[in-house]
């Protein structure tokens, strides 16, 4: 039996928040500066988010990229800026690891918006198995490894908003930043046991 936990030992934990630096890149202008910075990391945290569709048929092109190292992360207003074709200098590259979450709904979500596939990415619904956790949500994985929660409240929020709110922008980065710390965490585990 993997380790697990409940949504009620959850919601009696303290509350993780991102202390580092978000930049939201919503300017054309931005792009390269943000790529190159994260070009000079080897691991980097993944995530992307799209405005909720309360329709039936109707679906939003992914309104948010999130890439982010261990102090900043990077919002990306796709929605605002289109996809830039350097954003692929990370997502394809075979020199960075991209560690995100559920993969499969992010990629298909940017395959409407690029062609090229993405390369070196690791997600931690897998990753995590062989560390016998049997959970494999981000709030639920984050839990059990850190013993505090990440709030979910902001999911469902408008992605494609003129402007993001605090809340949204907070929500966003620790998404990306939490897929990395889980990663790191449990490679040092590994490296300790050597």
């Amino acid at each position: 039996m993997g380790l697990t936990i409940t949504k009620l030992q959850i919601a009696e934990l303290p509350i993780e928040k991102f202390e580092g630096e978000i930049i939201v890149v919503d300017k054309l202008s931005q792009v390269q500066s943000s790529i190159d910075f994260l070009k000079e990391h080897a691991i980097i945290g993944f995530d992307t988010e799209t405005k909720p569709s309360f329709k039936r048929g109707q679906t939003h092109k992914v309104a948010l990229m999130q890439l982010s190292t261990e102090d900043v992360c990077f919002l990306f207003r796709l929605n605002k800026i289109g996809f830039p074709k350097e954003l692929n200098e990370v997502l394809c590259s075979q020199e960075i690891v991209k560690i995100g979450l559920s993969l499969g709904d992010d990629f298909s979500a940017i395959h409407k918006r690029s062609d090229e596939k993405p390369k070196n990415f690791i997600d931690l619904q897998g990753f995590v198995d062989k560390y016998d956790i049997d959970d494999n949500s981000l709030q639920k994985i984050y839990a059990i490894i850190f013993g505090k929660k990440i709030s979910k409240n902001q999911r469902l929020s408008n992605w494609e908003a003129d402007t993001l709110s605090e809340a949204q922008k907070a929500y966003a980065a620790i998404d990306a930043w939490a897929c990395l710390k889980i990663y790191n965490h449990l490679i040092r585990i590994d490296e300790n046991d050597k």
